[in-house]
């Protein structure tokens, strides 16, 4: 049997922008207090948070570590279990990242599933700021978001309980004066060995940069493996330059987002300006020591399929491999996922990308493509519910759109497939 093993829950911590704790970002746990889009069922919708000190000995955290000890199959861990998210999935990472570490770590756990020690590596998500607008993420991610469904959602707050005044006020106490301090303690007594910077959007936190400058000036960066997934639409705050700090750490690694070249990048990532992200990227290619350190992060989407030669070319030019992922989808609705498509438009999409020379070269991608086409479509997974789901997909589509009054819409794109824009249209 498949190893199921995974020491994320002996190393790794994760906070959500609204204080939620989860086993890592790609977990699917019931919520706790306001459910997430990836979230395994429905929080109290009380702003009830923990701290670290009590969640990491929880008896939900007992229990995980406990039922892992024994063997089983995690449902928490379906997203690796069953790569629903990429063929690179995230266990192996934590296996590979700490796997000098395991005999220590089960030593300090007991048969109840206690450990008696603290993460080493943590994902604190301390806000949702950041002024892009993709049309995969929404307002619990991304500030912009958020502001625009103020604006045009009357009853915004109603179906997002989070954002209602009094409990906004209480999480951001909350992440300032408990989240913060938790990594800072982390930082000051040189217990964190590892740092993802992700939202939010990290690069625009106060926080981020003076972190990471306390890690250089005391010396204890060349301890520390620092990660980021960024828009990278900064690399600079108050004098202090990203690319100045990153040789100080023991390693490092810049996923930058990006989904699409030009007119379709632009379309998916409300807010990039591809020219710009191509010149901050490319300073960064310049002090890498290894490909690994600079590495663009690819989202599949229905519109990104479509322009999925110009970004495989992109990475070739680059001598780099992309690193992949599948947009999540969790209901019929999320039409920005390429498995809406029904499977002979779809079979035949990735059919044409696998005779692409640019796209073969990315290994990553082709092992995502060719697992797409044993994954079920919508309307194999959700046979009742995929045409109203794909209705309302769509109408929100066309909705964002009319919001954000672009020159660039998705028929536009689809047209580049005269087949797919046929069914989109019938939609």
């Amino acid at each position: 049997m498949e190893d199921k093993h995974c020491l994320a829950p002996w190393t790794h911590t994760y906070l959500s922008p609204q204080s939620e704790r989860r086993l890592c970002c790609a977990s699917r746990e019931p919520a706790q207090n306001f459910k997430q889009y990836i979230d395994a069922g429905e929080g109290s919708g009380t702003y009830q948070p923990t701290t670290l000190a009590e969640h990491w000995n929880s008896d939900h955290m007992r229990s995980v570590r406990r039922r892992m000890m024994v063997g089983e199959t995690l449902p928490e861990c379906e997203v690796c279990n069953h790569k629903l998210l990429n063929t690179s999935v995230y266990r192996d990472y934590f296996n590979n990242m700490f796997g000098h570490m395991r005999e220590q770590l089960l030593r300090e756990t007991d048969m109840e599933g206690y450990h008696n020690g603290s993460p080493v590596s943590y994902d604190y998500r301390i806000t949702n700021v950041c002024s892009f607008t993709c049309r995969m993420c929404g307002p619990m991610l991304s500030s912009a978001w958020e502001a625009e469904e103020r604006h045009h959602n009357p009853v915004f707050e109603t179906n997002n309980p989070w954002a209602v005044g009094e409990n906004r006020k209480a999480i951001r106490k909350f992440q300032k004066e408990v989240a913060v301090e938790e990594l800072w303690s982390a930082i000051r007594e040189r217990r964190i060995k590892e740092i993802y910077w992700v939202g939010g959007e990290p690069l625009d936190w106060p926080e981020h940069w003076a972190m990471m400058s306390y890690m250089v000036e005391h010396d204890i960066a060349k301890d520390v493996y620092v990660r980021y997934n960024t828009n990278l639409s900064k690399i600079e705050h108050d004098g202090i330059h990203l690319y100045k700090l990153l040789p100080h750490f023991r390693d490092w690694q810049i996923c930058a987002s990006l989904d699409g070249i030009g007119d379709i990048g632009e379309y998916i990532r409300t807010g990039l300006i591809y020219p710009e992200w191509l010149t901050r990227y490319m300073l960064g290619t310049a002090i890498t020591k290894h490909p690994r350190q600079m590495r663009i992060d690819l989202t599949l989407t229905l519109p990104g399929m479509i322009g999925l030669h110009g970004i495989a070319k992109l990475a070739n030019s680059l001598n780099q491999q992309l690193l992949v992922k599948v947009t999540f989808a969790f209901s019929p609705e999320i039409v920005m996922s390429p498995m809406c498509l029904p499977r002979a438009l779809l079979d035949q999409l990735i059919d044409d990308h696998m005779k692409d020379d640019d796209v073969v070269a990315q290994r990553e991608l082709t092992d995502v493509l060719q697992n797409m086409l044993r994954r079920p479509t919508f309307q194999e997974q959700w046979p009742d519910d995929f045409v109203y789901g794909l209705w309302k997909g769509k109408a929100r589509i066309l909705e964002l759109e009319s919001r954000r009054k672009g020159s660039y819409t998705m028929a536009d794109i689809l047209k580049h497939r005269p087949e797919i824009k046929e069914w989109w249209d019938g939609i």
